[in-house]
């Protein structure tokens, strides 16, 4: 019998749609919402480049940009062409920016894609409904989001790479300059500048204190209804001896109603500042933990999920269904009462309201009903975000306030008296700023003579203005118009690392080294440190985006003067020596002055009898606290994550170390050493994690 062939057939896969995004977390999340017939893979930000080694534009063709593959992202580009060939479509789905839009660029380039192919996926939050939504709907890239992000880049590579060298040369190796850089410096020295500059002025205030049932005081304003300013003690004594003869009068009541609105949803910057001022984030740290926010986290019971909204944007306005969402929640928690009808708007309509504020993507998760599915830091900064962007949609704190003029002679003092009749928006939220305390004055009558218990004259003298914080810099920067949202954080931290600023808690302090760069770029390249320059350049890089000039004549502009100042400064600028700080301790090899040295990893002290003596050893800063256990002293150290902590100098004989800083003081209950532990219940706490004794 002859043998029948059995029919096989093979069974081809289907072709799966290739979804492209930055992050390795945000893959994984938009993953589980496309399904079985998506394939999402991360870039892992940027793709390609300008060259790291050489200045990678051609000035001499236009400024044409020679852009290559970046550095260690060979597996990654190799496993994207392999999964584009394999694919039925490619979707692009990089950030919703101008940074994104160039990344997406650069990857359709990569993997030979058409220029006018419908491929760009742009959302604004990781929601499932969303991220379907936004797959339906592709377009094709922004070229002129494009251009607008390439002429930042070269701009920046130009001045970066060719005034960097410079400073190489003229002062020390490791120092840089850039064009929003530069700018933000110089507005930290100049305030630098004028707080040593400032002459203190002494003034006195006088404050009548009087007595109705209760105690309430009042200040000296007016002298015959004009502004008074007492200069010094002799004119303070002969004001207070005039009071003392005669009565004080109510002479004016003024009774009305007061309100305070509340404030718009987060734009990256006033999430900085806000976030700054309340959780103590410096700029990087809340962008980071927003990054992750945005991006997705595992919810207990709803799975992977971005909390927030897209974190760069300058925009103040939101969605009316973010809107719509917010009206129900506030109805129907708090009461219809409290929902507000705010409308808030941009100073800039055209540049970025593509995007919407900073806002939870799905109000219905309330911070503390999901703490357990966040960490400390994604807790603190997702609820600052909630809070913030519901009490924008409420209605505004209404206070009852009483002014009052109570007159003695041809003096006047006034007082104010304020009661909150509606807690509004600050039901939920306030602002760093808001200090709204009730507080009640007695019943007066006009007309009425107060009893008087006493008059205090004190001294004051008039205070320099304030040194930029990280939160401060940023709100002026923003102000200026200098920078974009993704700039403010890198700019901090640069000027940081470089040594240009040093830090006094929050303050940031020019260092000599930092004017004396900024002293150089004033001389050579003064628009490169002009404020208005600076911000003019922004409004120009805004009008490629909107398609009103071309990225390229904005170069050239900026490029022909720029290339004089290079060959001027070059020739001008003669070599700077920066004299070694002395230690004050002498080495202990050859006997010669210790001194201060900068390295890559920082300060560190050295030999001045090098190249002969090469003896070096790390700075170290004693606090003033012995160690309990051997009583060597207790040095400040970093940990190999940079992460400050406080260790013995005995080490590793004796590996006694504390987190927080410890004070010269013992615990009364256990013995072991105080530490600067600040809260609502205390400013010290025992170092024993076994004792809970605070103070």
């Amino acid at each position: 019998m002859a043998a029948t062939k059995k029919k096989t057939t093979t069974k081809t896969a289907a072709r799966k749609t290739l979804v492209i995004v930055e992050s390795p977390s945000k893959a994984k999340t938009i993953g589980k919402y496309l399904g079985s017939n998506y394939k999402v893979i991360a870039s892992v930000g940027h793709v390609r480049d300008l060259p790291k080694s050489k200045l990678g534009i051609d000035i001499e063709n236009d400024f044409e940009p020679q852009y290559i593959a970046i550095r260690g992202k060979g597996d990654i580009i190799k496993e994207m062409r392999k999964e584009a060939k394999k694919a039925s479509k490619i979707y692009l789905a990089t950030d919703p920016d101008r940074e994104g839009e160039a990344i997406s660029w650069h990857l359709a380039n990569l993997l030979g894609m058409d220029s006018d192919a419908v491929c760009r996926v742009v959302f604004n939050e990781i929601t499932k409904t969303t991220i379907k939504e936004a797959i339906k709907h592709p377009r094709k890239i922004d070229l002129s989001l494009v251009d607008a992000q390439q002429a930042r880049r070269v701009l920046d590579r130009l001045v970066g790479y060719q005034i960097s060298p410079l400073l190489w040369r003229k002062i020390r190796k490791g120092l840089s300059a850039g064009r929003v850089q530069s700018a933000a410096l110089k507005i930290l020295c100049d305030r630098e500048k004028e707080i040593q500059k400032f002459e203190p002025k002494e003034y006195w205030t006088i404050t009548a204190e009087f007595k109705k049932g209760k105690l309430f005081t009042a200040k000296l304003s007016e002298y015959q209804k004009k502004k008074i300013t007492i200069e010094n003690k002799a004119e303070n004594d002969r004001i207070i001896a005039e009071l003392k003869k005669g009565d004080y009068t109510v002479t004016e009541l003024t009774q009305k109603e007061r309100t305070k609105k509340p404030y718009a949803p987060f734009t990256t910057s006033s999430m900085q500042q806000e976030a700054s001022t309340k959780l103590n984030f410096n700029t990087r740290k809340t962008m980071m933990v927003a990054q992750q926010l945005y991006e997705g986290v595992d919810v207990k019971g709803v799975g992977g999920v971005g909390l927030i909204t897209y974190l760069r944007t300058d925009s103040v306005r939101i969605s009316e269904e973010a809107r719509g969402a917010a009206a129900s929640f506030i109805t129907e928690h708090y009461g219809s009462e409290y929902l507000g009808r705010n409308v808030y708007t941009n100073k800039k309509k055209d540049i970025q309201d593509a995007h919407e504020a900073i806002r939870p993507s799905n109000i219905s998760l309330v911070p503390e009903d999901i703490k357990d599915s966040l960490t400390n830091d994604q807790f603190k900064l997702y609820r600052l975000i909630w809070c913030r962007f519901m009490a924008s949609q409420m209605t505004a704190a209404r206070f009852d306030n009483l002014q009052v003029e109570i007159q003695n002679g041809d003096y006047t003092f006034k007082t104010t008296g304020s009661k909150l009749l509606f807690d509004g928006y600050q039901r939920i939220y306030k602002n760093s700023l808001d200090d709204d305390k009730d507080r009640i004055l007695p019943e007066l009558e006009k007309g009425e003579t107060l009893t008087n218990t006493g008059v205090l004259g004190e001294q004051n003298f008039t205070q320099p203005p304030s040194r930029y914080t990280e939160a401060s810099l940023v709100k002026e920067l923003e102000e200026k118009n200098i920078g974009r949202p993704s700039t403010y954080a890198p700019i901090v931290a640069t000027l940081s690392e470089r040594k240009y600023v040093s830090r006094e808690k929050k303050s940031l302090i020019p260092t000599e080294l930092g004017f004396l760069v900024t002293g150089l770029m004033e001389e050579y390249f003064k628009e490169i440190v002009d404020v208005n320059f600076t911000a003019g350049m922004e409004d120009h890089l805004d009008d490629v985006e909107m398609s009103k000039t071309e990225w390229k004549k904005v170069i050239r502009d900026f490029y022909g003067p720029f290339e004089k100042e290079l060959k001027v400064a070059d020739e001008a600028i003669e070599k700077v020596v920066i004299e070694d700080q002395p230690t004050g301790e002498n080495c202990e090899l050859c006997g010669k002055p210790m001194v201060l040295k900068m390295g890559r990893f920082g300060e560190f002290a050295a030999c001045s009898g090098y190249p002969e003596c090469k003896n070096t050893k790390p700075i170290v800063k004693t606090i003033g606290v012995k160690c309990p256990n051997c009583g060597k002293d207790i040095v400040a150290r970093k940990s190999k994550r940079g992460k400050l902590f406080y260790g013995c100098s005995g080490y590793p004989e004796c590996s006694q170390s504390y987190w927080d800083k410890p004070v010269d003081k013992s615990c009364p209950k256990c013995g072991a050493l105080l530490v600067e532990k600040k809260s609502k219940t205390g400013k010290f706490a025992c170092s024993n994690s076994e004792c809970d004794y605070k103070e």
